[in-house]
Order: structure tokens, then C-alpha cells, then sequence
């Protein structure tokens, strides 16, 4: 099992389908800010790579962490989840001790 973390091939699909639309490359950015219920937020956004970014590939599409996110983000996988709830990008992190309800809020 590897450090880096990852795209699942659903989120690489909705990324790349996302940049299209909006003319970038398919390139999507995960970073955590303090904050939220539990402490820290993931923050995603469409992006170019940084010099000191850690990047992983998943069909084509790239995920990109800064080093200071990834001490937080060591082997977690970026997934896209659709139900009857609706559509979102879901975190699965071995470093969140706890999360909230809100999924997109944890702590360590």
C-alpha cells in the first residue's frame, strides 16, 4: 500500500469531466484547512501543479497535494459518491480519528 494518496477511477471520470467544461486540465487539487466542525476541512478545487506538489494519476487525471496537506492525507483515496442524497467528492483517510456528518469536516 503506498503513501500517495489517490483517485478512485469514479472521481478520475467526474474530474476529467468537470475540466473539460470548464476548458482546464484535468487536474484536481485536495488540501486541508483548519477549520470545520471536527477541526480540519478538505478543501478541492480544479488547479496547476505547484513545484513541491505530490502527484498522482489515476486514468489520465491528476491529483495534487501540497506537502503540508499530506501529512494528513498519507493513503487516503478521493471518491466520487452519487445516491439519493445527491453527488459529492468523499475523502476515505486511515488519519481522521473522527469525522462529522457533513463529510468534509474531521480531526487526527
Amino acid at each position: 500500500m503506498t503513501d500517495e494518496p489517490l483517485l478512485t477511477p469514479a472521481a478520475a471520470k467526474r474530474v476529467r469531466a468537470i475540466a473539460d467544461k470548464q476548458g482546464k486540465p484535468a487536474m484536481l487539487r485536495l488540501s486541508v484547512d483548519g477549520g470545520g466542525c471536527a477541526g480540519f476541512t478538505y478543501k478541492f478545487e480544479l488547479g496547476e501543479p505547484a513545484d513541491d506538489d505530490i502527484r498522482t494519476e489515476t486514468d489520465d487525471v491528476a491529483l495534487l497535494v501540497d506537502p503540508m496537506s499530506l501529512e494528513f492525507l498519507k493513503g487516503a483515496a478521493v471518491d466520487f459518491v452519487e445516491n439519493l442524497g445527491g453527488a459529492s467528492f468523499q475523502v476515505t483517510n486511515p488519519n481522521a480519528a473522527s469525522g462529522c456528518g457533513c463529510g468534509s469536516s474531521f480531526s487526527v
